[in-house]
């Protein structure tokens, strides 16, 4: 019986340190993976850009929930963009991105970074914080599209 869980956990380590694209049986499903993981993030970070922007009240709370979803979700679409998915399903990302892999890796993870720092300010509970980490995380994810995205 010992010998059967452990085998089961050894399993389920196995499986889940495997690569992430390995998760994808289709270029099209990292494609679908990848723009849900960016969209969602999107959405978190635009309720703190209203804020940050003057266009919605500021909620400390509502804030710091956002920009932790910000936070947690700029680890997750990297993975779907691995080797075959620049095509498969309409995409908006440009060639160059499979053609500079050390470049687009730096984005990402100075997306991660600034995100962070984002989430880090939020903690804070103080807006004009909030701004300044907004403002350098918004400028990471412009240079990435601004190299990376077709309008």
């Amino acid at each position: 019986m010992k010998t059967t869980a452990a085998l089961a956990l050894a399993a389920a380590c196995i499986t889940l340190s495997a690569p992430a694209a390995a998760q994808f049986a289709k270029a099209e499903d990292a494609i679908k993976y990848r723009q849900g993981a960016l969209f969602v993030m999107g959405q978190h970070f635009g309720r703190i850009g209203a804020m940050a922007n003057g266009k919605a009240p500021f909620d400390a709370k509502a804030a710091q929930e956002n920009a932790d979803v910000v936070a947690n979700m700029a680890r997750l679409p990297w993975t779907g963009f691995g080797p075959g998915t620049d095509k498969g399903a309409p995409t908006k990302a440009k060639p160059d991105l499979w053609n500079e892999p050390a470049k687009f890796k730096e984005h990402s993870e100075k997306l991660e970074t600034e995100t962070a720092k984002l989430a880090a300010a939020a903690k804070t509970g103080n807006l004009d914080s909030l701004k300044v980490a907004f403002g350098d995380a918004a400028k990471s994810c412009k240079a990435c599209h601004d190299a990376y995205r077709a309008r």
